[in-house]
């Protein structure tokens, strides 16, 4: 046998028995009930129109998010503009998004040692009616910090990754709030 064929049909092999194994671990997953979260998850509406003072990050991932749940999300257009689009089942209205950093401890030369992050998010659920399915909701994340000015780059880092869970913690809550309205 040739040493290229022989080494081209092992690779193909060793390829073949990897993807077997993985085909074979995905299945166990699913068939234990793993699922990723936030996905799949059940909704009492199909589809949703967006409202408010969001920051781009939680509102692209909180689509990103209804979007996985099969929601088809409506985007409001001017008067004037072409035909009306179909009204959403439901409006989600983000009244309040803030990023706060607080200093909570400082040494006796006035040097920060703790921050405290803060992420607040306000918000209201309303069918186009007016009917409140969701009374005015806030959430609010909030990590502590240990601060050093020597390693300044590095607390920055871990500011932003703090700031990044808070957020996915955030969505997830709304989308819990969501899931638990059971009828319109």
């Amino acid at each position: 046998m040739n040493t290229a064929t022989h080494s081209i049909s092992r690779r193909s092999l060793t390829a073949g028995l990897f993807a077997l194994g993985g085909l074979a671990t995905l299945s166990s997953l699913a068939g234990c009930g793993f699922r990723l979260r936030g996905s799949g998850v059940t909704l009492a509406f199909q589809s949703l129109e967006m409202r408010g003072a969001g920051s781009v990050a939680v509102v692209q991932q909180l689509q990103d998010q209804l979007r996985a749940s099969g929601v088809q999300l409506i985007t409001p257009q001017p008067a004037g503009q072409g035909e009306a689009p179909t009204p959403p089942d439901v409006i989600l209205t983000i009244l309040h998004d803030q990023r706060e950093r607080v200093v909570v401890g400082t040494a006796v030369a006035g040097q920060v040692r703790e921050l405290e992050l803060r992420h607040t998010v306000r918000f209201h659920l309303r069918t186009p009616t007016g009917k409140e399915l969701i009374e005015e909701a806030t959430i609010q994340q909030v990590r502590e910090l240990s601060y050093s000015e020597t390693q300044a780059l590095a607390k920055e880092a871990e500011e932003d990754l703090l700031f990044r869970d808070m957020r996915s913690g955030v969505v997830r809550q709304i989308m819990m709030r969501l899931a638990a309205l059971r009828s319109l």
